[in-house]
């Protein structure tokens, strides 16, 4: 049960996330840094990222070859110029792999982008839930995760977890 603080801290906080990591292009190194864990689990600190789900993988990659890699790239690579508005203002598809920011997300909010397309006028990003499950969704999320390095993945699972903490107070 979502109480009345949730329901209003958490869209402003990740819609501050959106705004700060897709804001940026000055082509600066914008890598986000957070504050170390300050006693949010047992041991203080965030629990190992999970293990990647091998069959998630590959099923992700099939699903994502047949739905995302027309605007994405098959390589996660995303538009070559991403950073870049469109002449319409309308934002480019941003890569998936380390260069892009879709690791400064929460799977959360990845699931939900994914899902219900983007609330942002900016963003073209089309909602897929007439169209893949929720399960499917996170199984291309498996297959772009597969492409991060250690730190990437540990940053994006340091977001998720705090999310999933922040939720359950």
């Amino acid at each position: 049960m979502i109480n009345r603080r949730e329901a209003v801290l958490v869209p402003v906080i990740t819609a501050a996330l959106i705004l700060s990591a897709c804001a940026s292009g000055s082509g600066a190194d914008t890598t986000p840094v957070l504050p170390p864990d300050q006693g949010l689990s047992v041991a203080g600190q965030t629990p190992p990222v999970p293990p990647l789900d091998a069959d998630q993988v590959r099923e992700g990659e099939t699903i994502y070859g047949r739905y995302c890699s027309s605007c994405h790239r098959a390589d996660l690579s995303g538009d070559p110029d991403w950073k870049t508005r469109n002449a319409d203002g309308s934002l480019r598809p941003p890569p998936h792999d380390t260069t892009g920011h879709t690791w400064h997300h929460s799977d959360a909010l990845l699931l939900s982008l994914t899902r219900d397309g983007s609330v942002f006028p900016e963003s073209r990003m089309p909602s897929f839930g007439g169209t893949l499950t929720d399960a499917e969704i996170v199984s291309v999320l498996e297959f772009i995760k597969s492409s991060w390095g250690p730190e990437e993945r540990a940053f994006q699972w340091q977001i998720t977890w705090r999310e999933q903490q922040a939720t359950q107070e």
